[in-house]
């Protein structure tokens, strides 16, 4: 009963239209995977008054394994929260491996911050304080940081996205992965706009834009998956 009323936040914003669904996915293949860590980090991050925000556990599996299978070291994160998909990717990624971590939000990193110190992953994680496009354009600036991402993950403010992308098509390599959350809006970037009510009309707009940009950007291969919010996946092709 307790993982069930745990779900609830996550099922808030799944696309799928059965709790008893995804209940069944997370209780068959999420929940009994995730590391001891991260379920810390999931309940701990349950009684932040922006709960909502962290990355819905079965996204993060799908991450995990993206993360795998790719060989992913060198990782850049916009938007942290509370660090679920951050220390998701430090226990994934090698010893020797670093995340670039970007968000305005000290606090909220800070409150995941001890659970993240408490499995040993701290010293794969360089956070950075502020808005992620300075923090991008800096990273820009150092020739040596071109395609040498493997691994960008962005769970940000969606106006920002079409702007976000840009700078990452240049700091993650060829052959390498961008993935963007939230990406199907609750569902409404299906509705007409008069259905939408006005806290979603916003990022649905913007979203719309840019699921246009990347499904006709010859750079990347995408994959839309329609889990959690809506999450897709970028491979970069040149």
């Amino acid at each position: 009963m307790e993982e069930k009323l745990k779900a609830a936040s996550n099922y808030d914003k799944a696309l799928l239209q059965s709790k008893e669904l995804y209940q069944y996915i997370l209780d068959t293949s999420v929940y009994p995977n995730e590391p001891v860590p991260l379920k810390e980090l999931r309940e701990a991050s349950a009684s932040h008054p922006r709960y909502w925000m962290g990355t819905a556990p079965d996204a993060g599996q799908l991450m995990a394994m993206l993360l795998k299978l790719i060989n992913a070291k060198r990782t850049i994160e916009i938007g942290v929260f509370t660090g679920y998909s951050l220390l998701l990717t430090a226990l994934t990624i090698p010893e020797d491996g670093k995340i670039i971590a970007i968000d305005v939000d000290r606090e909220a990193y800070e409150m995941g911050f001890p659970v993240i110190k408490k499995a040993g992953v701290e010293n794969k994680v360089d956070f950075i304080n502020s808005e992620a496009l300075r923090a991008l354009d800096d990273l820009m600036e150092n020739p040596d940081n071109e395609g040498s991402f493997d691994f960008a993950f962005v769970d940000a403010d969606k106006v920002s996205y079409l702007n976000y992308h840009e700078r990452l098509m240049k700091l993650v390599k060829v052959g390498g992965l961008a993935i963007y959350d939230n990406t199907l809006w609750r569902g409404t970037v299906a509705m007409p706009e008069s259905a939408v009510g006005e806290k979603y009309k916003e990022g649905r707009n913007w979203l719309i834009e840019f699921n246009k940009l990347l499904a006709n950007d010859a750079r990347v291969q995408i994959c839309h998956a329609s889990i959690g919010d809506g999450m897709t996946i970028c491979w970069r092709l040149h």
